[in-house]
Formats: C-alpha cells, structure tokens, sequence
C-alpha cells in the first residue's frame, strides 16, 4: 500500500516538470519568431524631408540652380565694348592750334593749318567757316575738294585747307583786305556747330580777297589742300 502511494507521487511529480519545461519551450520559440517577423528599419530606407517637403540633397538643388556669370569676363567685356564704342573727339578751337598763312604758290592761296593740342584724337568735319572782319557772306567749300574720309589727328598731329582769296585774272569783284580771321568748326551734321572757333593772326598789311572766296575740305595732306 505504502508502494502505490509512493508510485502515484513519483507519476504526479514528473507529469509536472514535464509540463513546466513544454511551457519553457513553447515561450522561448514564441520570442525568437517575434523578434524575426519584426525586422528592424534602416536610416536609408526613406530620404528625409526639408522644411518645404522636398527631399533635402545638396547635390541636387546646387545642380538646379544657374551657373552665375564671371565678373571677371563681365568687367573685361565691359571694358573692351567701352573701347570699342569711343569715337575721337571734333577738333576745335579748344583742343588746336590754327594758323593762316598765304603762300607764293598758287598765286592768291593762303594755307590753314590746324595741329591737334589735346590728348587724344579729333577729327576736322567738312570744311572751315571763314569770315574776315564783319562779313556778311560765308565763303562755301570746294566739292571737289571732298575727301575719302574725315581726316583725324592724332595728338601733335596736324589738318590742312586751302584757301583761295582772289580770282588770278581779276574777274572777282568787291575786292577788299580782311585784318582779322574767324574761322569755325563744323560738327557732325553740316552747318553744325563743332565747339569753339578760332582767330588765327594774320600778316601785319592784312589779306586781299573778293567775291571769288572759296576754301577746301580739311585734308590730311598739305598738298592736297593747295592743289
């Protein structure tokens, strides 16, 4: 009797431990297939946004922006167009030196010469406006003696125009003799004012002409103003 007794302990006893360690078992393999179904989110599986919500990549948003201009080729552009845009400056009574001289040859010529005074180039437009004393008439130029191009003086260079004072066989009339000269500088446009005028000195007797007055273009050449 005591036998049974005991038998039935030792039979209670294992079925409980063996139930504890099935129960063990059963939690231990429940955590492992947890942790395996849930797998742990990396950093880059999504990109991050800025404050406007567009993903924030330096590289891209540098890439879309335009390419900002040179300033160096910008200032070196605006330099040589600014070279390239300046014209000479119309050559005056400020910025020459204007002499009247006659000459032996041809007979009854007096010689304008104009040298440039100024520091940089001018240009003598169409052809000089004389008047001796009070006259009241302006002596027009010769169109045949129009050049090819307006003549511009370097700085110490000098322009040319013949004058022609009196007719050679006397068929001019209302001959006197002028004591002073102005003579004035045309701009751009014909009959334009180009700046200052000037009054060149003439010989102490003064200068004979009559209604055959006429004078040249400005030339480049002192021969061309005399023939």
């Amino acid at each position: 009797m005591r036998a049974f007794r005991h038998a039935r302990l030792f039979a209670a006893a294992g079925f409980t431990i063996a139930t504890l360690a099935l129960t063990a078992c059963e939690n231990g393999t429940g955590t492992k297939d947890e942790g395996a179904s849930k797998p742990t989110p990396t950093a880059t599986a999504s990109p991050t946004n800025d404050a406007k919500g567009s993903p924030s990549n330096s590289g891209s948003a540098k890439t879309s922006q335009p390419a900002q201009p040179n300033q160096t080729t910008q200032t070196a552009a605006a330099d040589q167009s600014g070279k390239s845009s300046s014209t000479p400056a119309i050559c005056n009574g400020s910025n020459t030196k204007v002499t009247a001289q006659p000459v032996a040859r041809p007979l009854n010529h007096m010689l304008l010469t104009v040298t440039n005074t100024g520091s940089k180039a001018c240009s003598l437009m169409y052809y000089p406006v004389l008047r001796f004393d009070e006259m009241q008439w302006v002596p027009q130029g010769r169109p045949d003696s129009k050049p090819q191009a307006v003549p511009t003086l370097s700085p110490g260079a000098s322009g040319y125009a013949g004058v022609l004072l009196s007719a050679a066989d006397g068929s001019g009339d209302g001959g006197t003799t002028g004591k002073k000269l102005t003579i004035a500088f045309q701009g751009g446009t014909p009959n334009s004012s180009g700046g200052a005028s000037a009054t060149p000195p003439l010989p102490a007797k003064g200068v004979y002409y009559d209604s055959s007055l006429s004078v040249t273009y400005w030339q480049s050449d002192m021969a061309n103003a005399l023939n």
